[in-house]
C-alpha cells in the first residue's frame, strides 16, 4: 500500500510535551496507521554529503539547551532499521553512519505520531553541497519506497525566524503570513519550481527563511507528489508571529 508522505511543522522542541499541535501530530499518525518505516529528513542534522543513520537502536538527542528537565528526559525509543538505511544509501549514495540518531526535530514529533515508539526510524541529513534543486532532486530519488510502505517525513518549519518570535504570543507579522500562504498555495498547484526558488515565492521571503535548514525538508516531501496525490493541511498556525506550525500531507 502507497504511503503518504508528510511535513511536520514542528516548532519549540516543548511541543514533545504535548499540546495542541501534538494532539493533531496524533491525528495525523491514526489516519495512517503503522507503516513499514518513516525516513524522516529534519532541519537538525546537517553534513558534507548525505548521511543515513544506520543504526538498529538510534538514540534520542536532545539537542537543545535551557529547556525543562522533564524535556531532556524524554526518550523515544523507535526502533532504527539498517535494511532501510540501507535501501536509502542504495537510492541516493547517502552513507550510512552510527554517529547520529534521532534529533529533536524527528522524536519531538514521532513521539505523539506513533507514541508507541514501534515504528522503525531513519534520518537522512542535510547534505549542505546541495542547493534547493539538489534537495528536491535527492527527495525524488525517495519516491520508490512509499510503495515499500515507507512514509518520507520532513520536520522543520516554512517561517523560521527565532530573532523576530515573540515569547508572550501575539499576533503573526504580515510577512510571516504572506509566506506561508504563498508556499501553500504553490503546493496546492504542485509548482514545484516555486518552492525550489523559494526566495521568489513572496515579497520579504527571507524574512521568513532567513536561514534555509528548516524550509529544506519541505522539498523532500514537496518531492514525492504523484499524479492524483490529494494535498492537504494541519496546524496551520504562525506561533509568536514568526514560526510556522503548518503541516502538509501528500497522498
Amino acid at each position: 500500500m502507497r504511503q503518504p508522505a508528510v511535513f511536520f511543522g514542528h516548532g519549540s522542541p516543548m511541543n514533545a510535551l504535548g499540546g495542541p499541535y501534538a494532539d493533531v501530530w496524533r491525528e495525523v499518525g491514526e489516519a495512517i496507521g503503522k507503516p513499514k518505516g518513516v525516513v524522516m529528513i529534519s532541519a537538525h542534522w546537517e553534513t558534507d554529503g548525505p548521511g543515513v543513520t544506520a543504526q538498529a537502536w538510534p538514540q534520542t538527542i536532545h539537542d537543545f539547551g535551557g529547556f525543562p528537565d522533564s524535556l531532556h528526559a524524554m526518550q523515544y525509543p523507535a526502533p532504527g532499521s539498517p535494511d532501510l538505511a540501507g535501501r536509502v544509501a542504495e537510492l541516493t549514495g547517502a552513507t550510512p553512519t552510527t554517529d547520529w540518531g534521532l534529533d529533536h526535530g524527528t522524536w519531538s514529533v514521532l513521539a505523539h505520531v506513533w507514541p508507541e515508539a514501534d515504528v522503525p526510524v531513519v534520518q537522512l541529513s542535510l547534505d549542505r553541497t546541495l542547493d534547493a534543486q539538489g534537495h528536491f532532486d535527492l527527495g525524488r530519488k525517495l519516491s520508490a519506497l512509499r510503495d515499500e510502505g515507507v512514509v518520507i517525513a520532513g520536520s522543520g518549519d516554512f517561517v523560521h525566524n527565532l530573532r523576530t518570535w515573540k515569547r508572550t504570543g501575539g499576533d503573526a507579522y504580515p510577512w510571516a503570513t504572506g509566506f506561508n500562504e504563498a508556499v501553500k498555495s504553490a503546493l496546492i498547484r504542485g509548482d514545484d519550481g516555486a518552492l525550489i526558488n523559494w526566495v521568489g515565492l513572496a515579497g520579504d521571503a527571507q524574512m521568513s527563511v532567513p536561514t534555509d535548514e528548516h524550509f529544506l525538508p519541505l522539498l523532500y516531501v514537496a518531492a514525492q507528489r504523484l499524479p492524483g496525490d490529494d494535498v492537504s493541511f494541519f496546524n496551520d498556525v504562525i506561533d509568536g508571529g514568526s514560526i510556522s506550525m503548518t503541516g502538509v500531507r501528500i497522498g
